[in-house]
Order: C-alpha cells, then sequence, then structure tokens
C-alpha cells in the first residue's frame, strides 16, 4: 500500500489557500494537514506533524517564505507559490521542487505534484550508501576561502540564522549556509538531524534521552518533530 503524502499550505492570501485546497481535494494520496495563514502557524505544525510537502507562498508579512524554507526539516519538500516572477531563481536555490506562478491552474499544479513524485523516486533508487563511499570530507566557504573539513572531525553542526558552527576538536568553522544542503553533503549513516537548528555526529554520542543527546561537551536537544527518527536511529546502534 502506498504512503499518503502529507503537505500543508502556508499562505497569507485567503483565496490562494482556497485554490490550493481545491486542487489537492482531486489528489488522492496527498492529504492536506493544515492550511496556514503564516509561517508561525506552520513552525507549530511542523513541531507535531511529519510533514513530507510545503506549498509556501514567498511574499508573507514578518516571516517571508524564504526565510522560512531555511529551517525546515531536511525531509519536507517545498513547492513555491507567488505572484511575483522575480522570486523565481531564489527559490530554486532552496532546491525547492518547482515554482508555482499564480493564479495557479489546475494543469499546473498537476505538473508540480508531477515533478515531487518523480524526484521522491529517484531518491529511493538511488541509495545514500553509494555516495558515502566516494569521499569522507566536503568544502566550506569561510574566511573568503574553501575549507576542507574532514567528517571524521565533526562533532556536530549548529544553525543561527543565515549561519551554522561546524564543531571540531581543532577547531570551529562558521560559514553562511543553510543547515539543510551542509546536511544533504553528509553520509546518513554517521550523521544525524536531532533538530531543526542541530546535527549531530553519530561517534561523538556519550549517551541519550527521550528530550537531548549528551556528547563530550555538549548537550543537544531533539526537537517533537525528529524524535521518532532520532529514537528509532539511536536504538538501532
Amino acid at each position: 500500500m502506498s504512503k499518503t503524502i502529507q503537505c500543508i499550505i502556508v499562505d497569507d492570501e485567503v483565496i490562494a489557500r482556497e485554490i490550493l485546497e481545491n486542487h489537492l481535494s482531486k489528489m488522492e494520496k496527498i492529504s492536506v494537514v493544515a492550511s496556514c495563514k503564516n509561517a508561525i502557524e506552520a513552525y507549530g505544525v511542523l513541531e507535531n506533524n511529519h510533514i513530507d510537502l510545503v506549498f509556501l507562498d514567498i511574499n508573507m508579512p514578518e516571516i517571508s517564505g524564504l526565510q522560512f524554507a531555511k529551517s525546515i526539516p531536511h525531509y519536507t519538500k517545498i513547492i513555491f507559490t507567488t505572484a511575483y516572477r522575480e522570486y523565481a531563481v531564489e527559490g530554486f536555490d532552496l532546491q525547492a521542487v518547482d515554482y508555482l506562478l499564480k493564479p495557479i491552474s489546475f494543469d499546473r499544479f498537476y505538473q508540480a505534484i508531477h515533478k515531487y513524485f518523480n524526484e521522491t523516486r529517484l531518491k529511493k533508487v538511488a541509495p545514500s550508501s553509494l555516495v558515502e563511499e566516494k569521499q569522507n570530507f566536503m568544502f566550506v566557504r569561510a574566511d573568503r576561502k574553501m575549507i576542507k573539513v574532514n567528517f571524521n572531525e565533526i562533532q556536530y553542526i549548529e544553525s543561527s540564522g543565515d549561519y551554522i558552527k561546524i564543531v571540531r576538536e581543532k577547531g570551529n568553522v562558521v560559514t553562511r549556509e543553510t543547515i539543510s544542503n551542509i546536511e544533504a553533503k553528509l553520509p546518513p549513516s554517521t550523521f544525524l538531524r536531532t533538530h531543526r537548528s542541530y546535527i549531530i555526529s553519530l561517534a561523538h554520542v556519550v549517551s541519550f534521552t527521550n528530550e537531548h543527546i549528551d556528547l563530550k561537551n555538549k548537550a543537544i536537544p531533539i526537537s517533537r518533530s525528529f524524535k521518532s527518527s532520532v529514537l528509532n536511529k539511536l536504538e538501532s546502534l
């Protein structure tokens, strides 16, 4: 039996939300968990649910869609929606599945859904273990140069705004990057996302509870949205 995709809509315009709700009602394998009028509402939904896909308006008050997109769980995919064509390049820089220009027709919406299913199928076909064997390091930009970071040196990674800090015994590296983009470069067999702001190295875990993971010199929180996958991974080691 195929999985039902859990999605949310985030848009400050009522009519825009209603159009997407109507389109999604025609899709048998997609369930709308919530329709949110701003990013703050959406954060609450993400904290308490495993969301596979977000239909996200870019131009919203207080917290824009682009800001919101940088802080959501790595497994949650994004389809941007907006009335402004100039945002398209920025949206694709955040590795969005697609970019829908309002008003959104059902045909264009269906193309985006088809693209989402194709991308998720391709990821299942290409196992991450094949990637892991090719290299054990990554390069990040810091201090106006590209710095080589060996995976076995990393203790944990912490996100703060538009920057992330890679914590190592021999010295930290701070780079302007999203935590999701960094996570995509790490081997999933040895690193684990525990929170929208934290990734840990499994080799440095000393102990754990349902709420946090103890490393040598740091307690890393486990957020509700990651708790199930984190505990399953840790308990299987």
